[in-house]
């Protein structure tokens, strides 16, 4: 099992900046890549920033050049830095882990709120 602790998140204007931050534990071997979804009020859950095992990254084009995916194998942290943030930012975020066999984990989530 591997557990997932987000942090990080809180109120902003647009323009700002926030760091999450994603703590893993547990069999944290066993993860190959990790990412961060994100769901708005009425909207489906989305893949906003991935990061496989030997580093490489992906985004979605909303959030392309204003955030940046990043992994500590160190610390077992992800972090998502958000610049430029906007008011359509405003969800709640979680942390993912794909786990041996293609099993997924989550966090809780951490709630982001930009205001305009």
């Amino acid at each position: 099992q591997v557990q997932l602790v987000e942090s990080g998140g809180g109120l902003v204007q647009a323009g700002g900046s926030l760091r999450l931050s994603c703590a893993a534990s547990g069999s944290i071997f066993s993860i190959n890549a990790m990412g961060w979804y994100r769901q708005a009020p009425g909207k489906q859950r989305e893949l906003v920033a991935g990061i496989a095992s030997g580093g490489i990254t992906n985004y979605v084009d909303s959030v392309k050049g204003r955030f940046t995916i990043s992994r500590d194998n160190a610390k077992n942290t992800v972090y998502l830095q958000m610049n430029s943030l906007k008011p359509e930012d405003t969800a709640v975020y979680y942390c993912a882990a794909e786990g041996r066999g293609g099993k997924g984990y989550w966090g809780r989530g951490t709630q982001v709120t930009v205001s305009s």
